[in-house]
């Protein structure tokens, strides 16, 4: 009964709600989301094109880049020419939102010259996900072993990305694979953020002993980032496409050290206490994928914001925090009229350059898109 009830009481708030996202505090309170077709003060162009439903993008030395394709390539972009040969070709099993997914580079990179990277692959007739370290070699990498493995894959809800903390650590989201009772599980790795690691260890502070899990609940979290001024780890994560009758409530979470985030026995913003409540909940589908905090100085009236990749809304998402990062005071929706019909379709990532820049991923080639001749692309974004 009580789950009941939290569910008409969220509905009745993102009925009446007066904008499109709902912060949370001790009361929900409404930021508007402004739309600005063209962004804000920038130029955009296109840096790389033809490329096969690209997923993650990483930046090496010598004006190197990599980004990772769905089906299990890993190209090279060497001065911002997409080289013909693979960078590497890992055994993926693709289908549906399956395959070579989030990139990652060793935090004392170029000394310890290793590239991560997370993929599904079938075992026994069932699919599972996985990360592995390759070392870099310049024009190739060749693969140095499995980090961690078995974790629960599915054709939906993957997770997928991988980041390395301010703390040195490796950060892995995954997905419940639509077996939502796998994200209140503490002994499935489904449904969770974990942490390990450059070797795969598990370290000593993790909030369960023995266990790479380091918050739960989970629903199919895709972006990972770090407040530059706090260090506070926020994840961005998909709400429901038809559970329980439900759709939208996608969310932007601050991840604390074993917190339960509360699917699917929560949905939204209840405001319980048994749960960690988003950050921000979207009441219109905004599925956010990559995220990133802009630390540069390159783009000055956007240091220190919070950007979001997102697909069907097919949106850039520009967040403002205030100063301690508990709380949005503006929320901007880039390339966009309304709450889709982008100007550059699905994107599905979006990262911090070393010159500076921000860089974007498309995903209009994963079979949600409407493709366009040249597709799919990454754009860099630069002052207007």
């Amino acid at each position: 009964m009580k789950k009941i009830i939290c569910v008409i009481f969220i509905a009745h708030l993102l009925a009446t709600a007066p904008a499109c996202s709902l912060t949370t505090g001790g009361k929900p309170q409404a930021v508007e989301d402004v739309f600005l077709p063209d962004g804000d003060a920038i130029k955009v162009e296109v840096w790389v094109e033809n490329l096969e439903v690209p997923w993650s993008l990483v930046f090496l030395s010598e004006g190197r880049a990599l980004v990772s394709e769905r089906g299990g390539a890993i190209r090279l972009i060497r001065n911002g020419k997409l080289q013909p040969k693979p960078y590497a070709a890992i055994n993926v099993a693709h289908t549906g939102e399956a395959g070579l997914m989030g990139l990652a580079v060793h935090p004392r990179y170029p000394q310890s010259p290793y590239v991560y990277a997370m993929h599904t692959y079938k075992k026994g007739g069932k699919l599972y996900n996985r990360v592995i370290r390759l070392k870099d070699e310049g024009e190739t990498g060749a693969f140095d072993r499995v980090l961690i493995d078995d974790i629960p894959g599915g054709t939906h809800h993957d997770g997928g990305r991988i980041a390395f903390g301010p703390d040195g650590l490796l950060y892995i989201t995954t997905g419940e694979t639509f077996e939502a009772g796998l994200a209140q599980d503490l002994r499935s790795f489904a449904g969770k953020i974990l942490r390990t690691t450059p070797e795969g260890d598990i370290p000593q502070d993790n909030p369960f002993r023995g266990s790479p899990v380091y918050s739960y609940g989970h629903r199919n979290p895709q972006g990972i980032a770090w407040h530059p001024a706090t260090k506070k780890l926020f994840a961005s994560e998909h709400g429901p496409s038809g559970e329980f009758g439900r759709f939208a409530n996608d969310e932007i979470n601050s991840i604390v050290r074993g917190g339960n985030y509360g699917w699917p026995d929560a949905i939204g913003a209840p405001g319980s206490g048994k749960y960690l409540d988003p950050v921000i909940v979207w009441k219109k589908t905004t599925p956010p994928s990559g995220i990133t905090f802009y630390r540069g100085n390159l783009l000055q009236h956007v240091k220190g914001d919070l950007f979001v990749a997102t697909l069907k809304s097919e949106a850039l998402i520009r967040i403002r925090f205030d100063k301690d990062a508990e709380k949005p005071v503006r929320i901007e929706r880039w390339f966009v009229k309304d709450f889709d019909n982008g100007k550059y379709g699905r994107l599905r990532d979006v990262v911090e350059g070393p010159d500076g820049a921000l860089y974007f991923l498309t995903s209009n080639r994963d079979g949600r898109g409407t493709p366009a001749s040249g597709d799919d692309r990454i754009y860099r974004i630069t002052p207007q």
